[in-house]
């Protein structure tokens, strides 16, 4: 397992501060809100291609397990249960895995969270495992890599989501977003984001197979769009061989 290095105080703290919020669809993660569900789209058919699943199928991830690693107050999590998963959703602030908790709660969703590191994670190996926009945010983004791969059952699969280190991203998420307050100042960093070359790199050091790349773009007109535009941000899948 890797070492226990990976969370950065700072950012805890700041994501922690958005807690309260997390589930408004028009407070500070009001952009999450918007990328939720082209991010679920590409979630669902990368499992159905990874499991040979049916796409009409309400529950596909029906007897698996599935850990969301950065899962904030649940917008991810919450999903993967109505897909049929039995879930963990682990995330360094403790409030927003007190909140994520209380939203499960009350929506009749059995979905253990955890608050802290995932080095320090116990409760086995998981089928699908999920770290949506959390590895620019790490301190040491080769160990957290190295920590999700630890978590992957063989056969497994990996769903990452991640900003690109590029002059788009630096313009677009770094400044025009957080100057005109659609996400909240200090959520980037982008001496931190990491190109598709770079994650990939590190998936690979870990012993996964990267399987698919795909970019996520955006427009006033089409709000957020998966295709081959990797410029400001993609999604990426993985393998345990």
């Amino acid at each position: 397992m890797a070492k226990a290095t990976t969370i950065d105080p700072g950012e805890a703290a700041h994501f922690g501060r958005m807690a309260a919020e997390w589930w408004d669809p028009r407070g500070s993660s009001a952009m999450l809100h918007r990328l939720n569900p082209v991010r679920l789209r590409y979630l669902r058919e990368a499992i159905d291609r990874h499991w040979d699943g049916d796409s009409a199928s309400f529950k596909p991830l029906e007897g698996k397990t599935a850990l969301d690693v950065g899962c904030g107050a649940g917008l991810l999590t919450e999903p993967l249960a109505r897909m049929g998963a039995a879930v963990t959703g682990i995330d360094a602030a403790p409030e927003n895995a007190a909140v994520a908790a209380a939203h499960a709660e009350e929506a009749g969703l059995a979905i253990r969270y955890l608050a802290g590191e995932l080095e320090g994670l116990e409760g086995g190996r998981y089928d699908l495992v999920t770290a949506m926009e959390v590895v620019e945010h790490v301190t040491d983004p080769a160990s957290f890599v190295a920590g999700l791969a630890a978590a992957l059952a063989p056969g497994g699969l990996l769903l990452m989501s991640t900003p690109n280190r590029t002059p788009l991203s630096k313009l677009a998420l770094v400044g025009v977003a957080e100057m005109t307050g659609m996400i909240p100042r200090g959520t980037h960093d982008w001496d931190k984001f990491l190109t598709p070359d770079e994650l990939t790199a590190h998936l690979q050091a870990a012993g996964l197979t990267v399987t698919d790349v795909t970019g996520l773009a955006f427009s006033p007109a089409r709000g957020f769009t998966l295709g081959e535009d990797r410029k400001l941000n993609y999604l990426l899948s993985a393998r345990a061989d």
